[in-house]
């Protein structure tokens, strides 16, 4: 069962924990009761306090040690964490706790005696807890959790943020995450399936597998594996998603289900195949943050995640850089994405000073075996990434570790490739790494796919980290100009112009055009989809930008620009989106650019119905000037933009044709004064259990239903029969703790996390000064 309410919860300072706070008789009568998954980090406002440190991110190109703010997000997560809670505990063999993840150091306490202690925030573990438990009589579940600064070069959560469940079972059973359905074979006409089970105290199984459509198998063997046979079986994938059951029984009734998917993966020199079909991934890099409510994990804003990413055309997931929730391979198997499941940040050469390296020579095999044990069954799950921007990549001796790892991941698992995020170019090949991956991830390098692909025709190739362009939604600066370098603004904000990176990166038009040359290249993973707390690149020192700039969507959820680049690039979907908007008072008579993503073929633009002239996508060009040629080219391949526009009040309107004809048509107006809100429900229901998350867009619009994108006012929200957990405007800038019922708006816009365990119609109404109110309703049931 889950334990998820009624904990007693106090936070510590670093190395003050005494042990008497684990003992049966200690007072905790005073302490908070929280909810479990929880992150104790999210609950206070930002500060530069909370995690200033002296530091030299190799990885962002820092070439001497800076005093950097914000890097984990400027909030108050380094510290220790003591829950405490009360069970009942029914007579039986075995009883097991078992945590989804605690971050970041662990230990757990039954009865005030130790039982168990991990030390890896992003991994799955057990602790049997049998001989420390008094059957049929309440017990004392205590955990210690601490975070210390350092730990990470993002913000982590702290403490329990991830679930536990209380597992009872027999003397004969089966070991945590002992199934496994290996797929040995498969094509439309057979699949052929390898089903273990790692037994305890008993040997032999009966296997009854369950098709998606109701159709039943059954096996038995009297050994811990069979082979069983499933003819046309029903292929996961994609679009159809579809999932098996397998449930394990053994001679004493005890038994245990798991969830998997058939599929044909083929890795080869001219891209992915995926059940016999070219598949370009088309992917992203997202870390585990859920924006305003943190690191605690929650399904239905992880779900709210992949519809939004889904809707540019994702379709694949890279779980940057750590072990994901198990919540989040369930919904890419049900939603059908595609992973790469991604193990560390380092290797036994430390970025930060507290992070995995302190642990790796003592702990790495068993949680490469124990981390792949737990997602092995997983259709989503492709490929395994041993690193991200190791640097060992320099070391004459690296390549002895990347070895290491490889064979150990073959050897748990020899059914899916092994890759690495790889940043040192060319020492990933001169240092020999690229050599122990089956499927070379590049991060930043679409200038040397050509190159590689002639040099190490043996080899596979991914862009496994890429573009790492940086903007703010609705924000813009001027002139609109590819600038690739470490610029900064006295606002901390970047524009929305979508032509901005840092001097390792560069503009996202940049690695689609690689793609589209070089199809071999079997696709890239965004940094990042959504915004996440921490790594405010470029204004590490300039407090108090305190989250990153890289996403696609803020960090509300709101979509920035190059959301519609993406959809028009990998999507079928009609897109014709304009940009910026047209509320510019102070630039009357001046030149303000304007930019259209689309997948028409020509588009016209119009300010207060005078043409501005028609344009197409440029072609490629085979030879360039200079490097800025190059740059304007790849960015006209996918975006039409008229430089020359002279800003007047009114409307621009952009007319889209395809195959010489009118196809769509859209309008942009100066808006008025700010007027009232209008609210807008991402669901028109959920679930009234506590932790189904609806999400409440406020806009700020004048008398005529226009959003007025420069409205900043402090928007208030009320709930009757809900509770406003959070709000969030996806500024980068803002200092002001998520859980509060109000916030200022930015460009417009403000989000509302909304949660209820009432069932009835929810009612929240947002106020704001001066502006008539919004109100809307949804279903909890």
């Amino acid at each position: 069962m889950f334990l998820k309410t009624d904990f007693k919860f106090k936070k510590f300072e670093l190395d003050t924990v005494d042990e008497s706070v684990f003992s049966t008789d200690f007072d905790d009568s005073d302490w908070r009761v929280v909810r479990i998954p929880h992150d104790w980090g999210i609950e206070g406002d930002f500060s530069a306090d909370n995690d200033a440190t002296v530091n030299q991110i190799i990885e962002d190109g820092m070439t001497k040690p800076q005093v950097i703010t914000g890097w984990t997000g400027g909030l108050p997560m380094v510290g220790a964490g003591v829950y405490r809670k009360w069970v009942k505990i029914e007579k039986t063999d075995k009883v097991f706790l078992e945590f989804d993840g605690v971050m970041w150091n662990s230990r757990i306490y039954i009865n005030g005696k130790l039982a168990g202690q991990n030390h890896f925030g992003y991994k799955s573990f057990s602790v049997d807890i049998t001989d420390f438990v008094n059957f049929d009589k309440e017990n004392l579940i205590a955990v210690y959790a601490e975070v210390r600064e350092n730990s990470g070069r993002w913000y982590s959560g702290a403490g329990i943020y991830r679930n536990i469940r209380l597992v009872s079972k027999p003397e004969k059973h089966i070991a945590y995450n002992g199934i496994w359905v290996r797929q040995t074979y498969a094509d439309k006409g057979l699949a052929i399936l390898d089903i273990s089970a790692e037994l305890v105290n008993v040997s032999g199984f009966t296997a009854k597998i369950t098709s998606p459509n109701g159709e039943t198998f059954e096996y038995t063997t009297e050994d811990d594996a069979i082979l069983a046979e499933i003819k046309n079986p029903m292929l996961w994938d994609i679009d159809e998603p579809n999932l098996y059951t397998v449930e394990i029984t053994l001679e004493n009734g005890y038994s245990e289900t798991v969830r998997f998917g058939i599929r044909m993966c083929e890795f080869t020199k001219q891209g992915f195949f995926l059940n016999g079909r070219y598949l370009k991934m088309n992917g992203v890099c997202m870390h585990h943050d859920l924006g305003a409510i943190g690191a605690a994990v929650n399904k239905s804003a992880l779900k709210r995640q992949i519809e939004i990413m889904k809707g540019m055309g994702v379709n694949a997931w890279r779980t940057s850089h750590n072990p994901p929730a198990p919540e989040l391979l369930e919904l890419c198997d049900e939603m059908g994405l595609v992973v790469m499941d991604e193990f560390f940040d380092e290797w036994r050469l430390q970025k930060v000073k507290n992070g995995y390296a302190q642990t790796y020579d003592d702990f790495v095999k068993q949680d490469v075996i124990d981390i792949i044990k737990r997602d092995r069954n997983h259709p989503s799950v492709i490929m395994w990434s041993t690193g991200n921007e190791v640097r060992e990549q320099i070391d004459d001796n690296g390549w002895k570790e990347a070895r290491t790892l490889y064979d150990l991941v073959k050897a748990t698992d020899p059914t899916r490739p092994v890759t690495n995020g790889l940043s040192h170019y060319p020492a990933c090949y001169t240092k020999y790494m690229a050599f122990y991956t089956d499927i070379v991830g590049l991060n930043y390098k679409p200038h040397t796919y050509g190159d590689d692909l002639k040099k190490y025709p043996e080899k596979m190739f991914l862009g496994s980290e890429t573009a790492s362009c940086i903007s703010s939604r609705g924000i813009y600066h001027f002139p609109a100009e590819i600038e690739i370098a470490d610029k900064r603004w006295d606002d901390l904000a970047i524009s929305d112009y979508g032509l901005m990176a840092p001097p390792w990166a560069y503009y996202a038009e940049r690695e689609i055009a690689a793609q589209k040359d070089f199809p071999q290249v079997m696709g890239e993973f965004i940094w990042t989809g959504f915004d996440y707390l921490g790594e405010p690149t470029p204004y590490y020192t300039n407090w108090p930008s305190r989250s990153s700039y890289f996403g696609v969507v803020d960090l509300a959820g709101l979509p920035k620009n190059r959301y519609y680049l993406y959809r028009s690039v990998w999507t079928d979907i009609p897109t014709l989106h304009i940009f910026p908007h047209w509320n510019w008072e102070n630039k009357i008579g001046e030149n303000v650019p304007v930019h259209i993503y689309t997948n028409y073929d020509e588009v016209e633009l119009f300010v207060n119905g005078k043409s501005q002239g028609k344009r197409t996508f440029a072609e490629k060009k085979a030879e360039f000037a200079d490097k800025k040629e190059e740059w304007q080219n790849q960015v006209e391949r996918f975006r039409l933009i008229w430089n020359d526009v002279v800003y007047e009040p009114g409307e621009i309107t952009a007319v889209a044709y395809k195959n010489g004809k009118e196809a769509e048509r859209k309008t942009i107006k100066t808006a008025g004064e700010p007027y009232e809100i209008r609210l807008l429900a991402y669901k028109e229901s959920i679930l009234a259990d506590g932790e189904d998350l609806n999400y409440i867009t406020a806009q700020i619009v004048d008398k005529d239903g226009n959003l007025c994108p420069n409205a900043d006012n402090r928007i208030t929200f009320t709930a009757d029969k809900a509770e406003v957990y959070a709000t969030d405007a996806g500024d980068q800038r803002e200092t002001e703790t998520f859980l509060r019922a109000d916030k200022k708006a930015m460009s417009g816009m403000l989000v509302a996390v909304v949660r209820s365990d009432k069932q009835g119609n929810a009612t929240i109404i947002a106020t704001a000064d001066g502006l008539i109110s919004g109100i809307i309703t949804f279903e909890c049931k």
